[in-house]
């Protein structure tokens, strides 16, 4: 017994496999924003300022914590006493940073119970897709939470840098670390959630292939059918 495979068939075997591993790695860059984001919001490394009149000191500031590191004593870090005392920018980075977590737990969660291969609504082609998509737009929204407060701090800094006000020998904020990571883990959550988008695009390409296969093979089947009534006639 000879089976042919046509090439359609060959290229939805392959279309399968690119989805599935676009699922995959989607969803693992998502997660890796997601746990830069967790560790980069408790980081007191958003801003850094280091004074000319005492080079031995160095200032550090985050969404939650001060601190001041010194050779002779190390670095000591406070807490923020009063959330309403704290700067606009400062108060609205720690909610925007919050709700970025929050709504990249949902994406990544929404969207491993939707990928291929996971047996939770199996045969549930459109509930997955669903979950798909929603993992997809918390992901992103994720990622422009994160964007939007490093960036706010980042243009807030910029123009009081650069303010003729303030006198030259007064020291001022620079971008710390924790800023660039911020920057990197909203990056890499609108990538992971942009191209969940496009696994399902492709996952709807697949299964209007898969259609096409079937209505054909039945075609096939119905014409041989009436070719052996016609030998038997």
């Amino acid at each position: 017994m000879v089976v042919y495979v046509s090439r359609e068939q060959t290229s939805v075997n392959m279309v399968l496999l690119t989805t599935k591993f676009v699922q995959r790695a989607s969803l693992f860059v998502s997660f890796g924003g997601l746990v830069t984001t967790i560790i980069t919001t408790f980081l007191p490394l958003w801003k850094t300022m280091n004074s000319d009149l005492n080079e031995m000191e160095n200032w550090y500031e985050g969404l939650w914590h001060m601190c001041i590191y010194t050779e002779e004593v190390g670095i000591h870090c406070k807490a923020f006493e009063s959330f309403l005392a704290l700067p606009l920018d400062t108060l609205a980075s720690r909610v925007l940073m919050c709700i970025s977590i929050a709504t990249g737990f949902l994406g990544v969660a929404a969207a491993f119970f939707g990928l291929q291969g996971v047996e939770i609504g199996t045969g549930r082609e459109r509930m997955k897709r669903t979950l798909l998509i929603l993992g997809g737009v918390f992901i992103v929204v994720s990622g422009i939470t994160t964007l939007a407060p490093v960036s706010l701090m980042a243009y807030i800094m910029v123009v009081k840098f650069w303010d003729e006000n303030l006198p030259d020998v007064m020291p001022r904020w620079e971008y710390g670390e924790a800023m660039f990571s911020a920057w990197f883990a909203g990056l890499l959550l609108v990538v992971g959630g942009t191209f969940l988008f496009v696994a399902v695009c492709m996952g709807d390409h697949e299964a209007k292939l898969q259609s096409k296969i079937l209505a054909r093979n039945q075609e096939q089947r119905s014409r041989t059918q009436h070719y052996r009534k016609t030998e038997i006639i």
